[in-house]
């Protein structure tokens, strides 16, 4: 009986819900795939609705949204996706390229410094900066 309470407690919610939603995940990553953006943007959100802190799907939304010119909506996704750990190159880079669009640039600038400190050899960062400081 204590093995199975130990194995109950050890899953956290996030899991749980993942697990249970792992279809509707699937489904998703084919629509992104498959180009369907306005699909994906819907079945994505929905998504979240269940599984808030879902990494992949906040960064592709975000992604979306960038694709779409909505660089603040961009932003705003990359930031909850940099909440589930923030030393994702990938995410901190799409989000200088937003604060860039936004003429935001000293945030942009902050973004590829962290880059910087991650993954020195990061040449799409080094690009952006030398396009900063120009």
């Amino acid at each position: 009986m204590c093995d199975i309470l130990v194995g109950l407690f050890s899953k956290t919610p996030e899991d749980i819900a993942f697990k249970k939603n792992i279809e509707q995940f699937k489904k998703f990553k084919k629509l992104v795939k498959a180009k369907k953006y306005s699909d994906a943007l819907k079945l994505g959100l929905d998504y979240l609705e269940k599984v808030p802190y879902n990494h992949d799907v906040l960064f592709t939304i975000g992604g979306i949204y960038y694709l779409n010119n909505k660089f603040r909506t961009a932003i705003s996704f990359f930031d909850r996706a940099l909440e589930t750990g923030d030393s994702d190159v990938e995410v901190l880079l799409m989000k200088a390229y937003s604060h860039q669009k936004l003429q935001e640039n000293k945030i942009s600038f902050d973004c590829c410094k962290k880059i910087q400190i991650l993954d020195p050899k990061n040449k799409p960062a080094s690009n952006l900066l030398a396009e900063l400081n120009s």
